[in-house]
């Protein structure tokens, strides 16, 4: 990695240049933030798991037609990715009220909401990434009418079947973060997914206990961050289990 040109360094991420022109190699740290990166701590093993889920969804989610960044996988901890503009916004799908939505509108934290919310918030770590109106959106020029349609649409399209991968492994997909970008194939530009998708940036929840698999154990200070992240995994039939019934994960060759 020392003879790749960075490109930014996020808080859970690393892009450098890719190899091709239009591509970026897409690097998954092992660092947990949360608050604004008010609470930080690492975590071994989580950016492999990371990778790998992002990975298994974003795969799945091409094959049924969802434009998306994602090429391949290159080790433990890469992707190779294809390049984007970012569009500067943060796209919410909310099924279950939980975090924030539940504090803004006082909803008791795991009712289920009368159809899925998507909701904005403007990408600004030093605002606090503060929630905005498509009024906003189009008066700013974050994205246009047309952006901000193909947003919605693909959200609501990523949402059922995210819902469904999940409820069929005995999940909740309760909200999940998207991003979004423009990708410039000559004269055209399209709007694709990009970011990733995992415990990072969706809440699941086990569909019988309401046990958290996600990122809210390290907001909370439940514990088992890792371990559930696993179990994310496993249940999707990305790790294996050996006959001894344990999880068969090689951490040791994740940096290389």
């Amino acid at each position: 990695m020392s003879r790749r040109r960075m490109i930014y360094e996020g808080k859970a991420k690393i892009l450098y240049e890719g190899p091709e022109p239009g591509t970026l190699i897409q690097y998954f740290k092992d660092d947990a933030t949360a608050f604004n990166a008010e609470k930080k701590a690492v975590l071994d093993g989580k950016g492999v798991l990371n990778n790998r889920i992002s990975e298994f969804i974003m795969t799945r989610l091409g094959a049924v037609g969802i434009p998306n960044h994602f090429i391949k996988r290159i080790n433990m901890r890469e992707q190779l990715i294809r390049k984007v503009e970012i569009i500067p916004l943060e796209v919410i799908v909310r099924n279950v009220a939980a975090g924030t939505m539940s504090k803004r509108l006082g909803i008791a934290e795991g009712e289920t909401l009368p159809r899925a919310i998507v909701e904005f918030c403007y990408k600004k770590d030093e605002l606090g990434d503060p929630l905005v109106s498509e009024e906003h959106i189009a008066a700013f020029g974050w994205a246009s009418p047309q952006e901000l349609d193909d947003i919605i649409s693909l959200a609501l399209r990523i949402n059922d079947f995210m819902s469904g991968l999940f409820a069929a492994v005995g999940i909740r997909l309760v909200d999940f973060k998207l991003e979004f970008g423009r990708h410039f194939e000559g004269d055209m530009v399209r709007t694709i997914l990009a970011d990733e998708i995992s415990p990072d940036s969706c809440r699941l929840w086990d569909l019988v206990t309401n046990e958290k698999l996600d990122k809210d154990r390290f907001r909370r200070d439940l514990g088992g961050v890792t371990e559930a992240y696993a179990e994310v995994a496993r249940r999707l039939g990305i790790i294996k289990e050996s006959a001894q019934g344990g999880e068969v994960v090689d951490f040791s060759s994740a940096g290389k």
